[in-house]
C-alpha cells in the first residue's frame, strides 16, 4: 500500500501501526477489509429513508471502525455526526454528508489504489 496516500486520506498510519504492534501486513489486511464494511451504505440508506435510529446506529458503528483503523479525519467527522444525531439535530447531521462522503471515498480510493 502507498503509505503517503493513506496519510493523505486522513489515516494516521503511525498510530495504526502501533495498534497492530508494528505489523504492516496485518494493518494492510484490516484496511483492505474496510471497503466491504456496510455501515457507510447503511448510513446513506437510513438518511434517505429518514430513519433516525438506523442512521445513528450506522454512524456510531462506522465511527468505531474508523477509530480502530486510525482513520482520524473520518473518525472526527463521525464523532461530530453521532453527537448531532444524539442531540436530535437531524438536519445538521445530514448536512454533513457531503463532507463525510468525500472523506469516505478518499479512504476507499487510497486503499484500493494501494
Amino acid at each position: 500500500m502507498d503509505i503517503q496516500k493513506l496519510k493523505d486520506a486522513g489515516i494516521d498510519v503511525d498510530e495504526a501501526l502501533e495498534r497492530f504492534m508494528g505489523n504492516q501486513a496485518l494493518m494492510e489486511k484490516f484496511l483492505k477489509k474496510f471497503p466491504a464494511d456496510t455501515n457507510y451504505t447503511k448510513l446513506e440508506e437510513a438518511i434517505l429513508q429518514e430513519n433516525k435510529e438506523e442512521a445513528l446506529v450506522a454512524a456510531h458503528t462506522l465511527k468505531g471502525v474508523c477509530g480502530n483503523l486510525s482513520m482520524q479525519k473520518m473518525f472526527e467527522l463521525m464523532t461530530e455526526q453521532v453527537g448531532l444525531f444524539r442531540a436530535g439535530e437531524w438536519q445538521q447531521a445530514t448536512d454533513m454528508m457531503p463532507e463525510v462522503r468525500a472523506a469516505y471515498h478518499n479512504i476507499i480510493d487510497a486503499i484500493e489504489e494501494g
